[in-house]
């Protein structure tokens, strides 16, 4: 079934929505839920709170890209999850990603700065090479860890942590550029 179909369920309130979802996007988002929470209990939890959200937004919000807007609950959805689970002892992999962003990423706040700035990362990514681009959002859209990227490219590690150090001083460079300062 084609996205819009989906879509149109969604906006009839038609619980096969959720059926046709599942069959669509389930594996690729339970694969991406994985990722992050590293067990299969945490992921179909996500899941199931995946499902819940788009019910209950779709019918308000009408996402241009289902797909990227399923993902982009997934996302937040897990690391919610990783939050609540290790309110005392955080997950190593969200803090090192954290802190490599905060180098060049202001801390906002305001949903208007929040979407401003999300414009600013898209515009942003547009400029970089269609290899630094996947090397940029495999690292910090999806998390994954610096060997995964150097094996995916076949590099060695330390020439993609010099790339994404680079990446994120042209980020940091372009965001001053632009009116968002650290």
């Amino acid at each position: 079934m084609e996205d819009n179909e989906i879509l149109e369920l969604f906006y009839q309130h038609d619980e096969h929505a959720l059926q046709e979802i599942a069959s669509k996007y389930g594996a690729k988002l339970k694969r991406f839920a994985m990722h992050f929470l590293g067990n299969e209990p945490d992921a179909e939890e996500c899941l199931n709170d995946v499902y819940f959200k788009a019910w209950n937004a779709i019918p308000i919000r009408k996402p241009e890209h289902l797909s990227a807007y399923l993902m982009q609950i997934c996302r937040y959805t897990a690391f919610s999850m990783i939050d609540r689970q290790s309110a005392q002892k955080r997950n190593a992999v969200l803090v090192e990603l954290t802190n490599e962003m905060e180098q060049c990423i202001p801390d906002v706040s305001a949903p208007e700065q929040q979407t401003e700035l999300s414009e600013l990362l898209s515009e942003f990514l547009k400029t970089l090479s269609k290899e630094k681009r996947i090397l940029f959002v495999r690292r910090y859209w999806y998390g994954d860890s610096i060997r995964e990227i150097a094996e995916a490219f076949h590099w060695q590690e330390s020439r993609v942590k010099t790339n994404l150090f680079r990446i994120r001083k042209k980020l940091e460079l372009f965001l001053k550029r632009k009116g968002f300062f650290i």
